[in-house]
């Protein structure tokens, strides 16, 4: 029993997709005292772990392209933005529809937060990279902004982050 249980974990790090078959075989036979326990759960998780950043990074790419909609009214990748904005809320409903628990996450005030800042980090390196830096200085009384020229707290509710779309007031239509 030792031995197998030993053999398990090495399996683990030599063959990961054999270490899965393995442990869902033993689980399926109930062979519980068997199962390397100890990846297992750190595996699950992972699991949870990736949907909650998944989600955040979703958030995240919204949040930055209603930003820079509202805000960098002349720049030549506006059409962009929307496609980027649009792809992003499917992506976030697919994986509220996955996983509905992660919606009433998204909705909490520390998640928006969260996704926040990283939309404000995101601007920030966006506003740094060579075609958008005059943009940038024009826009920072002639200098590159930080994370902190960018509001503090998030500007956006959940409803916005899902739903919001600017380009569709009559002055973006003008």
């Amino acid at each position: 029993m030792e031995g197998k249980g030993r053999n398990l974990k090495e399996l683990y790090e030599k063959d990961y997709y054999l270490w899965v078959q393995e442990n869902l075989r033993l689980l399926k036979n109930r062979e519980f005292h068997l199962v390397d326990w100890e990846n297992l759960l750190e595996e699950i998780e992972g699991i949870g772990r990736s949907l909650y950043i998944a989600m955040l990074r979703q958030m995240r790419q919204i949040m930055e392209g209603l930003y820079k909609w509202e805000n960098f009214k002349e720049h030549p990748e506006r059409d962009d933005w929307v496609e980027e904005i649009s792809r992003a809320r499917r992506e976030l409903r697919n994986l509220f529809e996955d996983s509905p628990s992660l919606k009433a996450i998204a909705q909490n005030k520390d998640t928006m937060q969260r996704a926040w800042k990283l939309s404000v980090r995101a601007l920030a390196a966006w506003l740094r990279l060579p075609p958008n830096k005059a943009l940038a200085v024009s826009y920072f009384k002639g200098r590159l902004p930080t994370e902190e020229d960018f509001p503090p707290e998030c500007p956006y509710n959940f409803q916005q982050v899902m739903e919001y779309k600017p380009w569709l007031t009559q002055s973006s239509l003008e």
